[in-house]
């Protein structure tokens, strides 16, 4: 597949799908540069790569946010894809998770997309090219009981994202919005997941790799929404048919509310 992109930012590439951003980007000859909070991975990641930058930042802080956006908007080797993918979330009823962690995910999974694509946007259009895609989730398509705020996020950054994808349909910049389902990937330890996750059926968990096949082709193609794999495409279909009071006990249901 010939990708159309020069250079790549990504966020949260330490580990996950970031990582595996990387690594097919790389493959591909795209010169990227890597950014997370954990240097030290991030340099075992970008010495498999001759054409890799580190860049370490904790997107939690305005430090953070402000030292990644000067670097979309810095002229030398210019960036022309963001993958905005940093983000988490807490497995748990709201009330049971510190207000503090729901904060964080705010802080994360929305504040730090929307400064960096309005930075990525901005140079984007000042250079006539440019590439977003933000990470999101099928969870955004409907509310998540037992992770209501990280659904929440989620459902912001998909709304988000087709409406910038639509305010800049006419300009050289493209806007995507990447929404997997199921991917083993750190995120399950982070949010603390245990017996849910063990009772997901495996149909419904995706592959790492074809999910990031699929966002860069999508991309490079211009879709608004990318959605990997025909389980998850199918399912939401369903999604918009069925009663949005009947997908909320449903989903309760499944995590054990």
């Amino acid at each position: 597949m010939s990708l159309p992109f020069q250079r790549a930012l990504i966020t949260g590439a330490s580990a996950g799908i970031g990582e595996e951003f990387v690594h097919q980007l790389s493959r591909a000859g795209i010169p990227c540069v890597l950014v997370a909070r954990r240097g030290d991975r991030l340099e075992q990641l970008a010495q498999k790569y001759s054409t890799c930058e580190v860049l370490v930042a904790d997107l939690l802080t305005a430090e953070g946010i402000a030292r990644v956006a000067q670097r979309l908007a810095s002229p030398t080797l210019p960036v022309d894809l963001l993958v905005n993918n940093a983000g988490f979330g807490s497995s748990g009823t709201f009330l049971n998770v510190p207000v503090e962690n729901s904060i964080g995910q705010i802080d994360l999974n929305v504040r730090a997309v929307v400064e960096l694509s309005h930075a990525a946007a901005q140079a984007f259009l000042e250079r006539k090219r440019g590439y977003l895609l933000n990470v999101s989730s099928v969870a955004s398509f409907q509310s998540g009981p037992g992770m209501a705020v990280y659904s929440a996020t989620k459902a912001f950054v998909t709304s988000f994202s087709e409406a910038l994808h639509e305010e800049l349909r006419k300009s050289p910049v493209r806007v995507s919005a990447l929404c997997p389902g199921f991917v083993r990937t750190e995120f399950q330890e982070v949010a603390q997941t245990g017996a849910e996750i063990d009772a997901i059926p495996k149909f419904l968990w995706l592959n790492i790799a074809t999910v990031v096949s699929e966002a860069l082709a999508g991309m490079a193609k211009g879709k608004a929404l990318i959605v990997p794999g025909t389980q998850y495409k199918s399912m939401l279909m369903w999604v918009r048919l069925i009663p949005r009071v009947v997908m909320r006990r449903v989903s309760a249901k499944i995590v054990g509310i």
